[in-house]
């Protein structure tokens, strides 16, 4: 018995070099290898220029993280005709400032929207990391200590677009487009009929000068509940783009995410897929985002992302 426990020995000492190399790669290096992702999709009328969307999601800044920033205010370079921010920017509560002059060089580089997360209205507290497999964070108890309001503002003095239960319509590269946004339905802030009326409103006041073609619709949204998915679908949205999920954070190699903190199937967590119901489809991106919450530092075979999504005409 003693000869066969000490057979064991390596076996057991590889196994804890392993895990302790996979503590250092999840939570020293991984975490800040910040990577860009393409994605091209034939959604553009014949003879259309393409349109390149620069999709950042869940950025969860925190004010001394300068490498996320720098990294950031890099994209600028690559001249994106649009910007779409899809929430959890925030990720604590100084960091409003910083934050600001990370999305600046964005905001001039081209027209950006937004939308926010629960992140937005709620800074970092420490949670059991467990839950988040069990159940989606949905409710919240706590009374919102960011100062939405200002955030709000401060995006918009960028010249951002507020797109939370609203919409509007962009002209990019000749081809008009529809924005459609929800608030984060995952503190159940969505309201599609507010986002609705505002569509409406839109197509108003284009009156007479309105495209000859029917715009192309794009869906905003931060957490990738089916319901609002649904919604979206709804309103003839052929592109949604979502965040929140973080890819998992912690992705098993051959398996993937074990959880996408909502009720969206863990297998479309992260990346370019389908979402579609009876009678309706649309590609659907979701963006495992940039950052995670200071109380947990880590990711685990799911880099931090950003993702360029390049519009073509159709073949």
């Amino acid at each position: 018995m003693a000869q066969m426990s000490r057979s064991m020995r390596p076996a057991a000492a590889a196994l804890g070099l392993a895990a302790a190399g996979a503590a250092v790669w999840g939570t020293v290096i991984e975490r800040r290898l910040f990577t860009l992702r393409r994605h091209t999709l034939p959604l553009l009328a014949p003879g259309a220029g393409p349109v390149r969307i620069l999709h950042l999601s869940d950025l969860h800044l925190a004010p001394w993280q300068t490498n996320k920033v720098d990294w950031v205010r890099s994209l600028a370079e690559l001249r994106p005709d649009l910007v779409v921010l899809t929430g959890d920017l925030m990720g604590h509560l100084q960091a409003r400032h910083m934050l600001l002059h990370a999305l600046e060089p964005l905001a001039q580089a081209a027209p950006t929207v937004f939308v926010h997360g629960s992140n937005d209205y709620y800074g970092p507290i420490l949670k059991n990391p467990v839950k988040y497999l069990l159940a989606p964070s949905r409710l919240s108890t706590r009374t919102p200590d960011i100062d939405n309001v200002e955030l709000t503002r401060g995006l918009e003095r960028l010249g951002c677009v507020d797109l939370n239960n609203s919409a509007t319509r962009l002209e990019l590269r000749g081809t008009t487009v529809d924005l459609l946004g929800l608030n984060d339905p995952h503190i159940r802030y969505d309201d599609p009929n507010a986002m609705r009326d505002a569509l409406a409103a839109v197509a108003l006041e284009d009156g007479v000068d309105a495209p000859e073609r029917a715009p192309l619709r794009i869906g905003v949204v931060h957490a990738p509940y089916q319901e609002p998915l649904g919604e979206l679908l709804d309103d003839g949205v052929e592109l949604i783009l979502a965040g929140h999920t973080h890819g998992g954070q912690v992705r098993v190699p051959g398996i993937g995410a074990l959880t996408s903190n909502c009720d969206l199937p863990t297998a479309q967590a992260r990346g370019m897929s389908v979402w579609y119901d009876a009678h309706r489809a649309a590609f659907l991106n979701v963006s495992a985002g940039l950052g995670n919450s200071i109380y947990a530092p880590v990711r685990f075979a799911c880099r931090p992302e950003a993702s360029l999504v390049t519009l073509e005409a159709a073949q």
